[in-house]
């Protein structure tokens, strides 16, 4: 477990997607439901760390079938979710800027030509 920690929390050379990616093939060994639970736990909180957030949460969820009240998931669950939500609006407000520079610079194109 204390590697799988190491996964998580250090810069490995080469880029952070590494550390998510090494500690997935840790899964396949068979382990018990709270080894199992703290690996997957480990690898969402090294996906979020890398930014991908849909990722993360997908295996927060299955920490969370395996122990529905375990405060660390569902803590890591809520901070994704508000991380999620936080760049859909970014995301909202960087379209509804473009639209409006476009339609903007069509207004002006139209009122160049009369």
């Amino acid at each position: 477990m204390l590697t799988s920690y190491y996964l998580t929390s250090r810069n490995i050379e080469g880029g952070s997607l590494d550390k998510p990616l090494l500690l997935a093939s840790s899964l396949g060994n068979i382990s018990p439901p709270l080894q199992q639970r703290e690996k997957i736990y480990l690898l969402a909180v090294g996906y979020y760390r890398s930014g991908e957030y849909s990722r993360s949460r997908q295996l927060v969820d299955q920490c969370l079938e395996i122990a529905p009240d375990w405060r660390q998931a569902l803590v890591l669950k809520k901070t994704l979710e508000d991380r999620i939500a936080k760049d859909g609006v970014i995301g909202i407000g960087i379209t509804a800027t473009a639209v409006g520079l476009i339609v903007g610079g069509i207004a002006a194109a139209f009122a160049r030509k009369k």
